[in-house]
């Protein structure tokens, strides 16, 4: 029990605790409809990589720590009522929501000219960034320290307190789902900021006019003077902070794994996020009614035990991440209903994380419970256990993300996040156990640490063939043989070798290039076909390094002068000269060969330089981020880099697919590039995957000169490398001609164009992953299909067997 404190006039609060517990669950959805909405903006601001990330969770948790230690430093004021505060706090979030969504994007605008490009402006992109997202985040942090101002010390009290806390994560839950599967894919950033707005100024509305009727609570009615903890619960806050890393470390290495297993769509993202809230959520209920039956003495002790318990949590997601969810009997093709698909990933998915997210929900009000003294401001104690937290949280999110898993792996990771629990398992117990001399509980206690030093031993990383073929790992991890696996800051890649002898490589769960026959065709017409088309092109620019095959490809043309690489994984490009040097060329030890390690959207927007060739390696528009190098804005920036005469290429699956996800990528390409072409890669005379062509200017290709200079001596390795391919000539390259712009303009009629402002196209490709429609899409745009002879002149023969050799690709 708590000592007794100077008595105050007891008032009636509870009548207004529902109210107060559904406005805080308001906030929670609001704060995350932010947090979703900041992520997307950070991939146009940052890039889709590990310091998005990071630079999101340190500066969501960052100002949550700044609002509660801030607001704890405010004296109470008597005559002030917190439900004011509260209001004014909700109306300050939702104007720097809007200002952010506004004002974030013009920071790519002020620093191109000033910083360029690489590593260097990426993290100042991200500090502006972050100092762009603290004020409303700041203010989200003094929110629950201001409401528990009209609480009391109390066992009662802090059960409420952590009762909040639970409700807000509930309304989290709320707003990762509202915002992305349903916000985010329907609208745009901009509505659903302005749905977040909304329920701020809501929750503000009815804080201000609550705080005209209800009481101003027994804790505001004495002001006190500043308290400190007394030194026996200094522990207690090292404990929190500690629970905080690890929790928020997990978050990144589970994230990661589990996106593996299920796919990095939107929508697993969000999966995963919402089930790591629900746990919070229900554990920091169920430690809210833990805190009010047990006291200070009794929270600490649950406290600990509670940290110890969740050593065995981490151990379990890791073992069942290892051993069990790679192995269920799951074939992901059998339902192309991605409803479906989200229901069971939504098992596993639990099966895995909840017991150790109900275990650091549990943590967050045992910790107030145990730091709590009657004398201390109830504002101040939050602010202070809520500001151990969220420090610690920044430190795991940076240190996992950023430095931890590419440095040592993520079974690795998972062990640190042992020793995190263990630790703040030890500070909170040691001291209990010191001051009882009780010899039963510290036998206890050192059984438990053996215990967890054999969990932390036994953890094992997940298996190659998960990071190879990810949520297919069941139908394909049988038919292939591991060569390589890594772990990147930005991607986990693999190399296999399929059972017909091909070498396949693989980045975060899918193939991603292969020797296999199709793909080696694809990889060289996406770059043999612009270098051909351009009459000299000196200058090339490629996105994503890949196998290289595509890089390599203009290694063996000969007016090639530099080859510019854009690649953000720097594992990749040495794995790859390793395992498939001989296909790619050794393009990575080309002396005209320059690697940028950079996100390619940003590096196309801050480079001064010009292209004649702009072209890139695979990149699944499916994967979370990707989009953003199939919007429009991107399609913009490409074309301002050009060259005149410059030419660019663009690939798009039809595997993997649907019509309206197609029809969107081909939509938007050609309303940039109205001139643009499709050029397909058949797959036993079907349709597998198309490229995009296009100039700033109409497009004429000879056939006779271009015949003639695939003859000469100067490009002898060109055509040999056509050959190995199956082009064994010009007529054979360009009759996997499929369509052009104005042709297909009444099948796109209709199509959604993908913005920045929307990306909408992560959305349609998410929903789309299981189909297997690219016949039927193939078809359709062959119905469309022309001979195009605004496109190709040349002699009368050369045309003919063109025609005769168009009308044989894709037929049945």
């Amino acid at each position: 029990m708590l000592p007794k404190g100077p008595k105050t006039p007891a008032l009636d609060t509870s009548r207004y605790f529902p109210l107060l517990v559904a406005l805080f669950a308001a906030s929670g959805c609001s704060a995350l409809i932010y947090e979703i909405v900041w992520y997307q903006l950070l991939q146009l601001v940052i890039g889709s990589t590990a310091v998005s990330l990071g630079v999101l969770l340190a500066t969501f948790m960052g100002g949550l720590c700044l609002g509660s230690l801030g607001l704890a430093r405010v004296k109470r004021a008597a005559k002030i009522h917190p439900f004011r505060v509260y209001g004014l706090i909700e109306l300050g979030i939702a104007a720097c929501g809007i200002l952010a969504l506004f004002g974030m994007p013009l920071v790519d605008y002020v620093y191109t000219a000033a910083v360029g490009h690489g590593m260097p402006a990426i993290l100042l992109r991200a500090v502006v960034s972050a100092l762009c997202l603290l004020p409303p985040t700041t203010l989200m942090g003094a929110s629950l320290p201001a409401m528990s101002r009209w609480l009391e010390a109390s066992p009662k009290g802090i059960s409420w307190m952590g009762l909040l806390y639970g409700s807000n994560t509930a309304g989290a839950v709320l707003g990762c789902i509202l915002a992305g599967f349903y916000l985010l894919r329907l609208t745009d950033m901009t509505m659903a900021t302005f749905a977040a707005v909304a329920i701020n100024v809501a929750v503000a509305l009815v804080s201000l006019s609550l705080a005209k009727r209800a009481p101003v609570s027994a804790a505001d009615a004495v002001p006190a003077e500043p308290g400190t903890a007394a030194p026996g619960y200094l522990p207690v806050y090292w404990a929190i902070g500690l629970s905080g890393a690890a929790a928020l470390g997990a978050e990144v290495v589970w994230t990661r794994l589990l996106g593996l297993m299920l796919g990095a769509t939107v929508y697993t993202f969000s999966l995963i996020l919402a089930v790591f809230l629900v746990g919070l959520g229900i554990g920091s209920a169920a430690g809210a009614m833990m805190a009010r039956l047990r006291g200070p003495e009794g929270a600490r002790w649950a406290l600990g035990w509670c940290q110890l318990a969740a050593v065995a949590a981490i151990a379990w997601t890791a073992l069942m991440l290892a051993h069990s969810l790679p192995y269920w009997p799951i074939n992901p093709l059998l339902s192309t209903k991605p409803w479906y698909t989200f229901q069971v990933d939504v098992v596993r998915v639990i099966w895995a994380i909840l017991p150790a997210t109900l275990l650091w929900g549990m943590s967050f009000p045992l910790a107030l419970a145990g730091a709590a003294s009657p004398e201390d401001d109830p504002g101040r104690l939050v602010g202070r256990v809520y500001a151990s937290n969220t420090f610690g949280a920044i430190a795991g999110a940076l240190a996992f993300s950023i430095v931890l898993i590419p440095w040592i792996g993520t079974a690795n990771c998972e062990r640190a996040l042992i020793v995190l629990a263990a630790a703040a398992a030890l500070l909170v117990l040691l001291p209990h156990i010191q001051a009882r001399k009780s010899m039963p509980a510290a036998a206890a206690l050192a059984l438990a640490m053996v215990a967890g030093t054999y969990l932390a031993v036994k953890v094992e990383p997940v298996p190659g063939m998960l990071i190879a073929y990810g949520r297919r790992i069941m139908i394909s991890a049988s038919r292939s043989k591991l060569l390589y696996s890594g772990e990147g800051i930005n991607s986990s890649i693999a190399i296999t070798q399929w059972d017909d002898g091909a070498v396949q490589f693989h980045v975060s769960g899918k193939v991603e290039a292969s020797t296999e026959s199709y793909d080696m065709r694809l990889q060289r017409m996406l770059g043999h076909m612009p270098a051909l088309v351009h009459p000299n092109p000196e200058k090339v620019l490629i996105v994503g390094f890949g196998a290289g095959v595509t890089a390599g490809t203009f290694v063996v043309h000969p007016e090639v002068r530099q080859l510019v690489i854009c690649e953000m994984e720097p594992l990749i490009p040495p794995t790859a000269t390793r395992y498939f040097g001989r296909e790619n060329f050794d393009v990575m030890n080309d002396p005209r060969t320059r690697i940028v390690y950079d996100d390619a959207r940003h590096f196309v927007l801050t480079t001064p330089e010009k292209f004649d060739i702009i072209t890139s390696d695979p990149i699944h528009p499916w994967v979370k981020g990707s989009a953003t190098l199939y919007s429009r804005e991107y399609f913009q920036l490409v074309k301002q880099h050009l060259n005149p005469g410059g030419v660019v290429t663009q690939w798009v699956p039809l595997y993997e697919s649907d019509v309206e996800t197609v029809k969107s990528e081909l939509a938007t390409f050609f309303e940039v590039f109205p001139n643009g072409t499709v050029w397909a890669n058949e797959l036993d005379r079907g349709g597998y995957d198309v490229f995009l062509l296009g100039q700033n200017e109409p497009m004429k290709i000879d056939l006779d000169r271009m015949e003639e200079r695939l003859a000469t001596p100067a490009y002898a390795r060109v055509a040999q490398s056509l050959h190995e391919v199956g082009f064994r000539n010009a007529v054979d390259l360009f009759s996997v001609y499929a369509g052009q712009a104005q042709d297909l303009r009444a099948w796109l009629t209709g199509a959604e164009i993908n913005e920045d402002g929307n990306l909408r196209l992560q959305y349609l490709a998410g929903l789309a992953l299981n189909n297997s429609q690219e016949s039927g899409i193939y078809e359709q745009m062959l119905s469309y299909r022309r001979f195009p002879v605004n496109l190709f002149s040349g002699s009368d023969p050369r045309l003919q067997m063109l025609m005769a050799a168009m009308q044989g690709s894709g037929s049945r």
